[in-house]
C-alpha cells in the first residue's frame, strides 16, 4: 500500500514535469524583437553621435586644407627719430607694401588630397560604428533572452525538485524509504532555489545592459522565436577580406600615408613671396614703387627628412593592411566554424532533450514505485538539467557567432572602393 500511494504522488507530478523544455510559452503580448531593438541603438548609441562628429570635422578640414594662404599688408617708416638731418619726421621715407605667398610645388592639391582621404576614413568610420552597434546589442540581446530562458528552466528544475522532496516526504512517512533519501531531496531543492536567485540577477543584468544600449528600459518580453532559430551551415567559401569594413580602414590608412608622402614631397619646393608697394619720401614729397621677391633657402630643412618619415609610415600602413587580411580572413574561419559548429549541437540537442526528458520520468515513475534507487533518479535530474544547459549555450553561441560573423564580413560601402 506504500509503495502505491507514493506511486500515485509521483505520476501526479510527473504529468507536467515530463513537459518541461528550454523553451517558455509564448505569450501573446507584443515581443521586443531584435530589429526593434537595433533600431533603437543606433539613434541613441554616443559611438555613432561622435563618428557624425568626426565626419563633420573631416569635411572641414578639407575646406581649410583648399584655402590658399592669406596676403600680407606691412607699413614702414625709414630714416625717421634719429639726429641732425634724421630728427623728427622731415626726411621719413615710408613704405606702405602688398605680400602675396605663392604656394609652389603642389603644395595645396597635397593638403586636399590628405583631407580627402581623411574625410574617406572618417565615413568609413561611422560605417564601423554602426557595425559595432550592431554587434553589441545583437549580443547583449542574445544575452538577454538567454539569461532569462535559463532562468525558466532553473525554475523548472525547482519545481521539479520541490516535487521529489515531497515525493521523498511520503515515502518516508509511509516508511518505503530511508531518512537519506528525504535529505538528498532536501539539499536538491536548495541547490535549486540557489540556481534561480542567481540566473534572476543574470536575467535582470542582461536586460538592464539591453536597455542601456537601447536607451530606455526594455520592459516586455523578448523574442524567444528568434532565438530557437539556429540556421543550418552556410556553403564552404574562402573567407574573403576584401570588400569588408576592416579591410578597407586598413586601406583608408595607407591612401593617407599615401597622400602624406606626396604632401611631404611637395614641401620640399620653395614657396615664393611676392611683394608690391609704395614708398613716399618726405623730403621731396615723391613717390616710388617697391617690389620684391623673397625666397627661403633650404640649407638646415631641406624636407628630405620628412619625406623619409613619410615614407616609413607608408610601409607600417601597407604592412598593417596585410596584416588586416590575414587578421580578417582568420577571424571569419573561426567564427564561421563556431556558428556551423553550434548549429550542428543545437540540431543534436532536439533529440537529446526528448531521451533525457523521458528517462527523468521514468526514473520518477520508477523511483515512487520502488523500483529504482534515488541514486538514479537524482543522475536522471542531473543528466537533464545538464542536456537543457546544454541545448541554451548551443542556440546562444550560435546567435552570438553569427553575430560576430556579420560584423566581421559587414561590407564596406561604395565610396571606399577607390581609397587606394
Amino acid at each position: 500500500m506504500s509503495r502505491f500511494i507514493a506511486a500515485l504522488l509521483a505520476a501526479a507530478s510527473c504529468a507536467g514535469i515530463a513537459q518541461a523544455q528550454t523553451s517558455p510559452p509564448v505569450e501573446s503580448v507584443d515581443v521586443t524583437t531584435l530589429d526593434e531593438a537595433l533600431s533603437q541603438a543606433g539613434a541613441a548609441s554616443p559611438s555613432t553621435e561622435a563618428a557624425g562628429f568626426g565626419i563633420q570635422g573631416a569635411e572641414a578640414g578639407r575646406t581649410v586644407a583648399g584655402l590658399r594662404p592669406n596676403p600680407s599688408v606691412s607699413i614702414e617708416a625709414e630714416n625717421v627719430a634719429g639726429t641732425g638731418p634724421y630728427r623728427g619726421l622731415d626726411s621719413a621715407e615710408t613704405t606702405i607694401g602688398f605680400s602675396m605667398p605663392i604656394e609652389l610645388g603642389g603644395k595645396r592639391g597635397a593638403r586636399i588630397g590628405v583631407a580627402n582621404a581623411r574625410t574617406t576614413r572618417a565615413r568609413l568610420e561611422a560605417e564601423i560604428a554602426l557595425a559595432d552597434v550592431r554587434l553589441r546589442v545583437t549580443q547583449a540581446y542574445n544575452e538577454a533572452v538567454a539569461a532569462e530562458r535559463r532562468l525558466t528552466v532553473a525554475q523548472e528544475q525547482l519545481r521539479i525538485t520541490d516535487e521529489a522532496l515531497r515525493v521523498a516526504n511520503d515515502r518516508v512517512m509511509v516508511g518505503a524509504t530511508s531518512p537519506i533519501d528525504e535529505q538528498r531531496a532536501a539539499v536538491q531543492q536548495i541547490n535549486a532555489k540557489t540556481d534561480v536567485e542567481r540566473d534572476q540577477r543574470a536575467a535582470e543584468v542582461a536586460r538592464a545592459n539591453l536597455g542601456r544600449l537601447t536607451g530606455s528600459p526594455v520592459v516586455g518580453p523578448l523574442d524567444q522565436r528568434w532565438f530557437d532559430q539556429a540556421g543550418k551551415p552556410g556553403p564552404e567559401v574562402p573567407p574573403r577580406a576584401e570588400g569588408t569594413l576592416a579591410y578597407a580602414a586598413a586601406a583608408a590608412d595607407l591612401s593617407i600615408a599615401t597622400a602624406n608622402v606626396r604632401l611631404a614631397q611637395s614641401q620640399r619646393v620653395p614657396d615664393l613671396t611676392v611683394t608690391a608697394g609704395t614708398r613716399r619720401l618726405e623730403a621731396t614729397n615723391d613717390v616710388a614703387a617697391v617690389l620684391g621677391v623673397s625666397v627661403p633657402l633650404p640649407f638646415f630643412n631641406n624636407g628630405r627628412a620628412s619625406i623619409a618619415q613619410a615614407r616609413a609610415e607608408r610601409s607600417q600602413f601597407d604592412a598593417r593592411l596585410r596584416l588586416a587580411r590575414l587578421d580578417a580572413e582568420q577571424a571569419i574561419a573561426s567564427a564561421r566554424a563556431e556558428r556551423d559548429n553550434a548549429a550542428a549541437t543545437v540540431r543534436a540537442s532536439g533529440p537529446a532533450l526528448e531521451a533525457a526528458a523521458e528517462a527523468a520520468r521514468i526514473a520518477r515513475i520508477g523511483y515512487g514505485q520502488g523500483k529504482f534507487d534515488q541514486i538514479i533518479l537524482l543522475e536522471a535530474e542531473r543528466t537533464l538539467a545538464e542536456t537543457r544547459s546544454q541545448a541554451i549555450d548551443a542556440l546562444f553561441q550560435f546567435h552570438d557567432a553569427e553575430a560576430r560573423l556579420a560584423r566581421l564580413t559587414a561590407p564596406a560601402p561604395d565610396f571606399a572602393g577607390d581609397i587606394r
